[in-house]
């Protein structure tokens, strides 16, 4: 299975032109250059959209000389990357705060993404001057502008329009995000729209990112089975407890929780009675057995083995 969109964090350029006696500058620009290939591997292979983190909100506080030689390869990167649009039908958009880079640049990245807007290929995503944090304050800042002229009520709020403000509106979420060199963190990266992405981390700096390196990241990924909090093939998901239910579905959040608590009480009551059980307890749990004893649990079919699965994850 190829996911649908990849994100990737290109990391490791400076690390990797220093262990070749190179100044930082030309890791970079390799980098620049691995951008072209890594885009035409991942459209081979059946991915559909691409974003990139070139540059964020925090590399402005690198040393000067080499943020301008970063901004000189990403407006000379844009130029190019023209052609090779035109060439390979990419429709090319940039997502970040575009406003703090000079006009000429920004007037660059107009004709870019109004140039390749209407081809039908790979969707490439170039993040400048992008921040997590930052995408979602000033989307917030345009929601409430909106609430506020009453565009719409706050019982209209909901997940999608607020990521209608968002730098990818329209994007479909990432199914794959791919950090390379080693590093295994997001660091500001698309945090609300990769909720329930795949991570795959190599040690493999970026200008080395190859086409192998890419079909193996994507044979992890399809190796992983996706759940989005449920279950699938009989497996627990995410805040779920699988079991033998007796033909009775508890593979909800709310359902697994009522039957831990219910065996839990029923531990209690076989072993110390339960008066001196419930006493035992404390108020959390207590509170929780109240709520719990009010369901109705008749049907369902306990055995030891489910008893014991249940013990492992404790009511808290």
């Amino acid at each position: 299975m190829v996911p649908n969109h990849v994100a990737i964090i290109l990391d490791g350029n400076g690390r990797w032109a220093k262990a070749k006696g190179m100044p930082r500058n030309y890791g970079h620009t390799m980098g620049a250059k691995n951008v072209e290939v890594i885009s035409r591997v991942a459209y081979d292979m059946g991915i559909r959209y691409l974003t990139l983190y070139a540059f964020s909100t925090e590399n402005w506080s690198r040393p000067q000389s080499e943020v301008n030689a970063l901004m000189k390869l990403l407006d000379s990167y844009l130029k190019n990357c023209l052609k090779t649009a035109k060439k390979n039908h990419i429709r090319v958009r940039v997502i970040g705060d575009i406003t703090r880079l000079d006009e000429k640049f920004q007037q660059n990245i107009r004709e870019l993404e109004a140039a390749s807007m209407d081809y039908d290929g790979l969707r490439l995503q170039i993040a400048i001057n992008y921040g997590s944090r930052d995408e979602m304050l000033r989307g917030m800042r345009k929601m409430l502008m909106e609430y506020e002229a009453g565009k719409f009520s706050a019982e209209e709020l909901s997940e999608s329009r607020f990521a209608s403000y968002l730098d990818t509106a329209g994007i479909p979420d990432p199914d794959l995000l791919i950090r390379t060199s080693g590093e295994q963190r997001l660091s500001n990266y698309l945090l609300w729209q990769l909720a329930y992405s795949e991570f795959y981390f190599t040690d493999t700096p970026w200008p080395d990112f190859d086409e192998q390196e890419l079909k193996r990241a994507v044979e992890a990924y399809s190796a992983r089975e996706r759940r989005y909090g449920g279950v699938k093939g009989g497996d627990s998901g995410d805040c779920a407890l699988d079991c033998d239910s007796g033909g009775k579905d508890l593979s909800g959040d709310i359902a697994a929780a009522f039957l831990r608590g219910y065996l839990f009480c029923a531990d209690i009551a076989e072993t110390a009675g339960e008066g001196k059980g419930w006493e035992q307890m404390n108020e959390t749990k207590r509170s929780a057995m109240k709520a719990i004893m009010k369901k109705d649990i008749r049907g369902i079919t306990v055995n030891k083995q489910l008893f014991m699965t249940i013990l492992v994850v404790p009511l808290v």
